[in-house]
């Protein structure tokens, strides 16, 4: 089942770089960044209201509020450096370098989680480093 929502998100993660070149047009990216996750903020808090998690905020300990608050800042860099390239280059060129980070987590994975590398996983991130190289050369 977890496929299935990887590939949903891939799906809306491709609708995203185009849906945001067009929308980041004539304006600041920081600006587009800052309206975007207003949108997102909404959004999540609405799901999360409706499905009832809303009860669940007394279960955030110190470490989960300290590293999904490191996750969120990770993520408004990303965020805002994307939009930038976005702004100034193709989305067929910013995409694939975005989606460097498919390989760059397996191999923070290894070092920082100790999850173990495997030959389909080291062959999958090479695959995806050549991939984008081809793409943007």
């Amino acid at each position: 089942m977890w496929w299935m929502y990887a590939l949903l998100s891939a799906l809306f993660a491709a609708l995203t770089a185009v849906l945001a070149k067009i929308g980041i047009k004539g304006i600041d990216s920081n600006l587009a960044t800052a309206v975007r996750t207003v949108v997102i903020v909404g959004l999540a808090w609405g799901i999360v209201y409706f499905r009832g998690g809303l009860a669940e905020l007394h279960t955030l300990t110190p470490t989960n509020l300290v590293f999904l608050g490191l996750s969120g800042v990770a993520t408004g860099l990303s965020w805002i450096f994307y939009f930038k390239a976005l702004q100034l280059g193709k989305v067929s060129q910013v995409a694939p370098v975005d989606k460097l980070s498919v390989a760059l987590a397996i191999v923070l994975s290894v070092v920082f989680l100790g999850e173990k590398l495997t030959l389909q996983a080291g062959i999958g991130a090479g695959l995806i480093i050549i991939g984008t190289l081809v793409l943007i050369l």
